[in-house]
């Protein structure tokens, strides 16, 4: 009952009283009684309805207080369960933020651009299926890797999709990367090689596809067009669906300027070889001025900077591994990464990164060691054919 009719209500029942106690007060004989009589009925009345509308002021004040609190636990309530749900999907609700805080699991995503999330850490299988093929990747399943990075070039495919398959994991649960090679660039050669590559996993779509390298030669005078039609044809499938995510693999600001003179839409994601001691930080700060997202191919320097007494040093201090030391600065640096791993226990030591955290002084002495631990492979320099 609203405030209104609680008033009105208790009026009604006052004015009832008062007609009762005016007729009683004619069988009074002693006018001055029955006037005394009367004015005390009438204060008492008063007050009795000033009393009531107090009261339901105070109720109504309650009621509304009350609803607000429980609107907003039923708000908060539901923003929460919001984020399990997307958790569990693997799916960015922090807007704001490069990375999000952990997942119940204890691991993170990355947004890229366009709002899709990519974990943090990846497993790179590059070699890793050389000797004992699907076997290395269920391992990585079991150990909790969802995302998968592969590539045309790698050769293990088709191994990577008897594992998918084996797993039983749902589709929509795992992100898979793959590559597409410079040989096959062009319109025509990029969807064949797209196409091969979604058959040899055995799915209908890649969480992300990206263009291996530049240029297949120095020679190569037409990399520039062969690059703006190929990236035209990616950006089609990605409005098909085909692909969640586009983006490049080992551009520098110059291969990428030329891209985007042509390009509808910018890429969202670069994968680099970035590490401790090979940081690249003219690209990176184009990249973030471009807002397409760094990832780290090499994240442990070709294993060179696990034996560094500079990386040691902290990991013995965090009672971490080198690994853990290189990995965790990545992230905090807001670069994801795909590190391989041929052990379970190493593939799960690579996961385990999101417990600690290096200080704003050991990110500092970290990004300046000077150049080590670099793979020699540079996209103005290799000749692929």
């Amino acid at each position: 009952m609203s405030e209104k009719n609680i008033v009105d209500d208790a009026i009604s029942k006052v004015n009832d009283m008062g007609t009762r106690a005016g007729d009683a007060i004619k069988d009074f004989k002693d006018s001055e009684t029955a006037e005394k009589l009367a004015d005390g009925i009438k204060r008492g009345a008063k007050t009795a309805v000033e009393g009531v509308a107090k009261g339901a002021k105070i109720a109504a004040d309650g009621i509304a207080e009350g609803t607000k609190i429980a609107s907003q636990t039923i708000k908060n309530n539901a923003e929460a369960n919001a984020k399990k749900r997307a958790s569990r999907r693997g799916t960015p609700f922090d807007q704001q933020s490069a990375y999000r805080t952990p997942n119940d699991d204890g691991k993170m995503v990355f947004m890229l651009r366009n709002g899709v999330a990519i974990p943090a850490v990846g497993y790179g299988s590059f070699l890793a299926t050389e000797k004992e093929g699907k076997a290395v990747i269920l391992d990585a399943f079991n150990e909790g890797y969802h995302y998968i990075d592969t590539a045309a070039f790698y050769k293990n495919e088709a191994d990577i999709g008897e594992a998918i398959k084996e797993s039983g994991i749902d589709r929509e649960e795992l992100f898979i990367c793959s590559k597409v090679w410079p040989t096959m660039l062009g319109k025509d050669k990029l969807r064949e090689s797209f196409e091969k590559s979604c058959s040899d996993l055995g799915v209908e779509y890649l969480n992300m596809l990206l263009i291996h390298w530049p240029k297949v030669s120095q020679k190569d005078e037409e990399w520039i067009p062969k690059l703006q039609e190929s990236w035209a044809e990616m950006e089609d499938m990605y409005k098909e669906g085909k692909v969640r995510a586009i983006g490049l693999s080992n551009f520098l600001p110059h291969h990428i300027r030329p891209l985007l003179e042509t390009a509808r839409i910018k890429p969202m994601l670069d994968q680099l070889e970035l590490h401790v001691g090979y940081m690249q930080e003219f690209t990176l700060k184009y990249l973030k001025q471009e807002k397409i997202m760094a990832q780290a191919w090499s994240p442990l320097g070709r294993a060179k900077m696990l034996e560094d007494e500079r990386i040691t040093a902290l990991a013995e201090k965090y009672g971490k591994s080198a690994a853990q030391i290189l990995l965790r600065y990545l992230i905090q640096r807001g670069i994801p990464a795909i590190p391989k791993a041929s052990s379970p226990e190493r593939m799960r030591e690579n996961l385990d990164i999101f417990d600690f955290g290096l200080t704003d002084n050991e990110i500092s002495f970290l990004s300046c060691i000077t150049e080590t631990g670099w793979s020699g492979e540079h996209p103005d320099l290799v000749e692929w054919e």
